[in-house]
């Protein structure tokens, strides 16, 4: 009997972007296949995983969704320092939301490792 070797293979992704954005709603859905309409804003960071199989590898995602608030800004470079992807989220009802992922991804660009995978 043949067994068929899969690769493994482990991502740090992170997502990024401005208070209320919808940054937890995505990882929730994502991990857990959940939507819950009133979500409390993260504080700090949250983190979660998920594995899931793409052709013969399977890769386990270990996922930092950071908080929004402007007080915790500073802690990002902490979260994305090492990340293979970055997702940056922003409300598109809201101008502001916009403006602020643009300077999330010029943060990204400046401080993040020049091979990270930006989902814009």
């Amino acid at each position: 009997m043949a067994t068929t070797a899969t690769k493994s293979v482990n991502a740090k992704l992170v997502l990024l972007g401005d208070v209320g954005a919808g940054k937890s709603s995505l990882v929730l859905r994502f991990v857990k296949g959940q939507f819950i309409d009133f979500q409390e804003s993260t504080i700090g960071a949250a983190f979660f995983s998920q594995t899931i199989a793409v052709n013969d590898a399977t890769v386990k995602f270990e996922i930092w969704d950071t908080a929004g608030q402007e007080r915790y800004h500073s802690l990002a470079p902490m979260y994305y320092r090492g990340a293979a992807a970055a997702i940056v989220v922003y409300d598109i009802t809201n101008p502001i939301s916009y403006t602020r992922a643009k300077k999330w991804i010029q943060e990204l660009q400046a401080q993040g490792s020049p091979n990270i995978c930006r989902g814009e």
